[in-house]
């Protein structure tokens, strides 16, 4: 009799433990809506950095964290209604890139933080009070861009030294966007170059802007991170070797297009080091206790067959500094 007690009594421990594991709820999916303003196929690099930094903290997709990924395609507007759809749908935090999509992500008053995975000056768009401690529902990671689109004017002027009137493409509707093209405006008459800006504010604007400033003179052109931009890269870049434009851009997406410098911040970088924001909000931390960090790595690449279509030798001194030739 003893063996058979015993037999069921572990059968009823066991049906006991079912039913308990029944019972336990299963463990809730942090929700982490993200902003962006191209397509998910073209953030791959950035989202694998994010997983990445992710994955170290002891996170694993689809079993501790969801990843709910929304594109502007290119249109700044639409950022609100994604954020305000993403809000109802719950999501633990937002995961910005830029400022129209952070804005949007803090303005849909659901209370929700917002990590900005890049944003270019959080104090200027009024998205912080201080770096150190930003106040509100928005921290995370600037990008500093308004130094560097001075920046790479100066780099485009030692590739190409020969031009002289720059078209610098802007959306006067984002001020981040506008921030860059000050700075351009101020350092333009040291390096001897007459600027103009190319507000373009809608899609279907980009082409026609862009022939008419050709038309009109414009030798060169400098492409900032302006989302727009950022989700029409092929375009641009095929219009500046139709036209045969030396250009600059704000990232490598272009240069492996075929534009012929970038020099700006490492993105990926930023979005791998965005993980750790998203994983201590997951933990309790008030997200206007974070300090907002800035960027630590940067890069200059340059396309070599594009610099020998254009007719370019690149100078020893920048080729020394390039962190990448494309060929």
């Amino acid at each position: 009799m003893k063996p058979r007690r015993r037999f069921l009594a572990g059968a009823l421990a066991l049906a006991a433990a079912r039913v308990a594991a029944q019972e336990k709820p299963a463990s809730k999916l942090y929700r982490i809506g993200m902003l962006e303003s191209v397509p998910i196929s073209a953030a791959s690099i950035n989202l694998g950095e994010f997983h990445r930094g992710m994955k170290e903290l002891g996170h694993e997709e689809g079993r501790t964290y969801l990843v709910l990924y929304r594109s502007s395609e290119g249109r700044a507007e639409r950022f609100a209604p994604l954020a305000t759809e993403l809000a109802r749908q719950g999501v633990d935090v937002f995961l910005a890139r830029g400022t129209p999509a952070t804005i949007a992500a803090r303005d849909t008053e659901s209370g929700i933080p917002v990590v900005a995975s890049a944003v270019a000056d959080p104090l200027e768009a009024k998205l912080a009070a201080s770096l150190e401690k930003p106040g509100g529902l928005v921290t995370g990671l600037t990008s500093q861009a308004n130094e560097l689109g001075a920046k790479r004017m100066e780099l485009l002027k030692a590739l190409a030294p020969g031009i002289k009137r720059l078209g610098a493409l802007v959306n006067a509707d984002n001020p981040a966007s506008l921030a860059i093209w000050k700075a351009i405006e101020a350092a333009a008459p040291e390096l001897k170059l007459s600027v103009e800006m190319l507000d373009v504010r809608q899609p279907e604007e980009l082409e026609g802007r862009l022939d008419a400033a050709a038309k009109a003179g414009v030798d060169s052109l400098i492409i900032g991170v302006e989302a727009l931009a950022q989700a029409m890269v092929n375009q641009v870049v095929d219009f500046t070797l139709r036209q045969r434009l030396p250009s600059a851009f704000a990232s490598r997406s272009f240069v492996e297009a075929g534009g012929l410098l970038s020099y700006g911040v490492y993105y990926p970088n930023l979005y791998y080091r965005a993980a750790s924001y998203v994983d201590r909000i997951q933990k309790g931390a008030k997200p206007g206790e974070l300090p907002i960090e800035r960027p630590l790595k940067f890069e200059l690449v340059i396309n070599r067959k594009t610099a020998r279509a254009l007719k370019i030798t690149i100078p020893p001194d920048l080729f020394l500094r390039t962190d990448e030739i494309i060929d």
